[in-house]
């Protein structure tokens, strides 16, 4: 009953890593290279996290 108010965290880490891919994109338009690849690598961390929690998910039930 009380997890419908739970806020799913693998949600919670897509909203991350798509405002990192986002500010990514404008690093790269306005030719910051060096912020792009940064931002970028931390968006990729996200996406693993996410990765790990949905295989958790799935494997606890």
């Amino acid at each position: 009953m009380f997890s419908l108010f739970k806020k799913d965290p693998v949600a919670k880490l897509n909203k991350a890593y798509l405002a990192k891919l986002e500010k990514a994109m404008q690093a790269q338009r306005n030719g910051d290279i060096k912020a792009y690849s940064m931002i970028t690598a931390e968006a990729e961390q996200i996406a693993a996290e996410m990765q790990q929690l949905k295989d958790a998910q799935h494997s606890g039930g």
